[in-house]
């Protein structure tokens, strides 16, 4: 169940989906919080350079296994944009990450893709709950998913 203080993170998320596409990314942002709500770690998509394993999720996964205990990694929530795809679902579960709480869901990004007439990406999307199991996850929250849905729409019409 979302909380305000859950609100409060996701808000960040958008910013920081919002700082990706100012640098000609894709629009994602993500931050990783500990038990106690401290903000260990943030980021956002970095794939415009070619890598597209550079997504934020994925790097706070690989920041956990190397900064964090298991317990620590276990009780921390990541906060995201968008919902983890197929290959930062992976690395979530596979690090032990506890709860993921996201703003737009797949199935929200995929349909925004086919309005705005764009490609669908080469890797299928999924549920995460399709590809990790035991995790806690809240999602997509209609107000800011919409505010992700219009940083979306400003990137696709930037590259046309």
């Amino acid at each position: 169940m979302i909380q305000e203080n859950d609100l409060k993170h996701l808000r960040r998320c958008v910013a920081l989906a919002k700082a990706a596409l100012e640098e000609g990314d894709e629009p994602f942002g993500s931050i990783l919080v500990s038990a106690d709500g401290e903000v260990l770690a943030e980021d956002h998509n970095r794939v415009a350079g070619g890598d597209h394993t550079r997504h934020p999720e994925f790097e706070l996964a690989r920041w956990a296994a190397l900064n964090m205990t298991t317990e620590e990694r276990s009780k921390a929530t990541v906060y995201t944009s968008g919902e983890h795809c197929p290959m930062c679902a992976a690395a979530h579960g596979w690090v032990g990450l506890g709860r993921i709480v996201y703003a737009s869901s797949s199935k929200q990004l995929m349909q925004w893709l086919e309005e705005i007439g764009a490609s669908p990406p080469r890797v299928r999307s999924l549920p995460i709950q399709d590809v990790i199991r035991d995790t806690v996850i809240d999602g997509p929250v209609p107000e800011l998913a919409e505010q992700v849905r219009d940083l979306h729409r400003q990137f696709y019409a930037q590259i046309r």
